[in-house]
């Protein structure tokens, strides 16, 4: 079996992330690990060598969540391997994100955006089954 496929929450909201894990691990089993961190500072330390999939708030104290992926990018993330979330309208988010070319933007506490995110990643994990 292969190593699960590892994602990395980033919010400064111990309760968000909570439910993040909560989600994906319910949906995705072991074949996934989420691991999280509140500040973005704590997110640089692990990026990219640790991180699959980089969840980001884009509003949070200190770093906020365009500094971090701009800074992941420096780092040598793949842009498709983030994706940023937050309580913003989703169109907020495109003409915000667009420009760096993240993988998606997701609007938290939208059930149809929560339902991407899911076959997002659902696509994610079968692509790497078919490279592994």
């Amino acid at each position: 079996m292969s190593e699960p496929f590892r994602v990395l929450v980033v919010d400064d909201s111990p309760l968000q992330a909570a439910l993040l894990r909560h989600l994906l691990t319910r949906h995705f089993g072991d074949r996934i690990t989420v691991d999280s961190v509140t500040t973005a500072e704590g997110a640089l330390e692990r990026v990219p060598e640790e991180v699959d999939l980089l969840l980001v708030d884009w509003q949070m104290p200190g770093m906020n969540g365009d500094q971090l992926v701009r800074k992941a990018l420096g780092k040598g993330l793949d842009c498709k391997r983030i994706i940023i979330s937050s309580a913003h309208p989703a169109k907020v988010l495109h003409d915000t994100f667009d420009d760096l070319g993240c993988l998606a933007v997701i609007e938290k506490g939208e059930p149809a955006q929560e339902e991407a995110f899911l076959m997002i990643v659902d696509g994610l994990l079968r692509r790497r089954q078919r490279e592994g």
